[in-house]
């Protein structure tokens, strides 16, 4: 049984919005709340769905074009006169190409700068290798004081978008292109720093984040017809971490296993595997990208060919017990 809410069509026609489109809504809506709101775009604003705050607020939208490092170091300078600017652009050049002034003016500096970095993970699909955001989570995780966000469906996105503008310092939103499984509601909670059990288990606990989420709840499915009770927690604050969730979760079912659209070196999986070794080392498998680049192609055919799947979470469930010794 879950003990948040969560959609009530989960199977069957389950509803399905891509992630940006909660990115777009949530600025304006933030936007309407909160007159400091100002919004950057590098000439991808109808892809983004930042046009959509453009329409409503023109003066408050500024298109830099393509010059991610110019409008990284603009929306610095606007924090400095009290606005809460988000800079929203694809995760490769935002996290990737903006880094150094990402790292070095905003975080360095404590700024008050939020990053939309859209079209996370492989999923992207045809956009291929160079703009599929495989090593944003780890590169930006790293940076002292920055708040890291990877939101499961279009409600969470929404609400890590007002979340975010709470927060007062950096903070990195991730979010894709493709159209994902809607989990949550409007009711289900949102809290930085918090994880979300999903669903109960007491033989193993599935962590993911992002649209893996969705792929752990159709694997645990599967599990319990096999007589496996696999506990599934929501990490949509990878940075900060709820430990104590991760660390009772682990300590409760003895067994762990990740799940995340991204590499797995440096990325949520290795984050929790830091938890786990100092506070609960169980056995622990990890499921992600495994260090290779993308490619061009439709986003299932992806998914299913670097593992990003229910059926790979499953096997690496089965694999994790049997190290478990259950």
């Amino acid at each position: 049984m879950t003990t948040v809410p969560l959609a009530d069509n989960l199977w069957a026609d389950v509803e399905m919005i891509p992630t940006r489109f909660g990115y777009g809504d949530g600025l304006v809506e933030l936007g309407g709340e909160n007159p400091r709101v100002v919004v950057l775009g590098a000439d991808l604003s109808s892809s983004l769905k930042v046009d959509r705050f453009q329409a409503a607020f023109p003066d408050r939208f500024i298109q830099t074009g393509i010059a991610e490092q110019d409008m990284t170091n603009l929306a610095a300078g606007l924090s400095l006169v009290g606005k809460i600017p988000f800079v929203s652009t694809y995760g490769v050049f935002c996290t990737g190409r903006a880094w150094d002034q990402l790292r070095t003016t905003v975080a360095y500096g404590g700024l008050n700068v939020k990053i939309g970095s859209g079209h996370g993970g492989i999923s992207v699909g045809p956009d291929g290798a160079t703009h599929q955001a495989l090593e944003d989570i780890a590169i930006t995780r790293t940076i002292p004081g920055m708040t890291v966000l990877v939101p499961c469906d279009y409600h969470e996105t929404v609400k890590a978008v007002k979340a975010a503008a709470a927060i007062e310092g950096p903070v990195v939103i991730r979010f894709g292109r493709e159209k994902v499984p809607v989990v949550t509601t409007s009711e289900t909670p949102f809290e930085v720093g918090r994880a979300e059990i999903f669903r109960e288990g007491s033989d193993v606990t599935i962590l993911a984040c992002g649209i893996m989420v969705y792929e752990a709840l159709k694997a645990a499915r599967t599990l319990e017809d096999e007589g496996v009770s696999a506990k599934v927690i929501n990490c949509h604050s990878v940075k900060p971490m709820d430990i104590r969730t991760v660390v009772d979760s682990a300590l409760e079912t003895g067994a762990v296993v990740t799940a995340e659209e991204h590499q797995v070196m440096g990325g949520f999986g290795s984050a929790v595997a830091e938890v786990l070794c100092r506070h609960a080392p169980v056995p622990l498998r990890m499921v992600g990208i495994q260090d290779v680049f993308g490619q061009s192609g439709s986003p299932e055919e992806l998914m299913d060919a670097y593992g990003l799947t229910s059926e790979a979470i499953a096997e690496s469930v089965r694999d994790v017990l049997e190290a478990k010794g259950r």
